[in-house]
């Protein structure tokens, strides 16, 4: 798994920084990408990068302001013209049906693909068998989102050199038996509990997307023990009192919300387009508080081990 940064900018489109976006590419699930958020220009930024629409399975949408969903009906549109036929899902708060619908509508665009819209409320909104997604509400001006995406936990890796000692079987298909099923019965009469052919169990990671928001507790339970948490950090620390007036966090409160959620590694987005050349500004003061912080530019990939 990885980010691709398409946007790290807040409000506006900064000559460094364009809006919100961040795809997760995931090579190991069929190489399916997840969009968060697509501001204005997001297909543009694309370009730039590996990003695939084609391969673009989900997007989800974290509030419903213009630099967060802007660049959707676009985005939707070029799918369908470079001829995009697997199904999409958009997830998003309250509203985000009718404004896809009505710009599809009044602009005459018709996808080429089925596409599920469907308008989140906190809790479990997806889950199969690799992967689920919770999702919470922040505090934001408007309805904000926040989306945990937690990968199960797999079983080890097989101790071949075991299995071919204790048990005489050479790799083969049986080999993928022991993965998938708890007990085996072999030929000779035998029956053993695959646990025993096993290594440790691969501990599923942990992502967690913040919309915009100030701090809360339940950005702190959407954020417990992640392994990356991708938070807004729209102003520094001076400027506080207009951070809390807009529904936003600062560099300082971010990594402050990191240390108390006890997560690995901290990515900070959505900064403010006033400021252009202030990346060792913003990593000081987060980094007083939290050491396993990065300021996110555009375009940068970020690989999640």
């Amino acid at each position: 798994m990885e980010f691709v940064f398409l946007g790290t900018g807040a409000g506006v489109p900064a000559k460094k920084r364009n809006v919100s976006s961040v795809a997760l590419v995931m090579p190991e699930y069929r190489g399916d990408t997840w969009l968060f958020d697509c501001g204005e220009a997001t297909q543009h930024q694309i370009l730039h990068t590996k990003v695939k629409l084609s391969k673009i399975r989900k997007i989800f949408i974290t509030h419903l302001h213009g630099d967060h969903i802007f660049g959707l009906p676009g985005l939707l549109g070029s799918r369908s013209f470079q001829g995009g036929v697997d199904p999409l899902e958009v997830y998003g708060p309250r509203g985000i049906t009718e404004f896809i619908q009505r710009n599809l509508a009044l602009s005459e665009t018709h996808l080429t693909y089925p596409i599920e819209i469907k308008e989140i409320d906190e809790g479990v909104i997806y889950e199969d068998g690799n992967l689920r997604v919770v999702c919470g509400q922040l505090d934001h001006v408007i309805p904000s989102f926040g989306y945990r995406v937690e990968e199960k936990d797999k079983p080890g890796e097989l101790l071949v050199d075991k299995i071919r000692a204790q048990l005489g079987l050479e790799p083969g298909f049986i080999y993928k038996k022991f993965k998938e099923n708890d007990w085996l019965h072999l030929q000779n009469g035998s029956e053993i509990r695959t646990a025993d052919y096993l290594g440790p169990e691969k501990k599923g990671r942990i992502i967690t997307l913040l919309g915009d928001t100030k701090p809360c507790s339940s950005a702190i339970q959407l954020s417990e023990k992640a392994d990356v948490l991708v938070h807004e950090s729209t102003f520094l620390k001076d400027q506080e009192e207009k951070a809390s007036a807009f529904g936003h966090s600062t560099v300082e409160q971010a990594a402050l919300m990191a240390k108390k959620a006890e997560v690995k590694t901290l990515l900070l987005t959505h900064v403010s387009s006033r400021y252009q050349d202030n990346a060792g500004e913003f990593l000081n003061e987060a980094q007083e508080h939290f050491q396993s912080c990065y300021l996110a530019q555009d375009l940068w990939i970020f690989a999640i081990n």
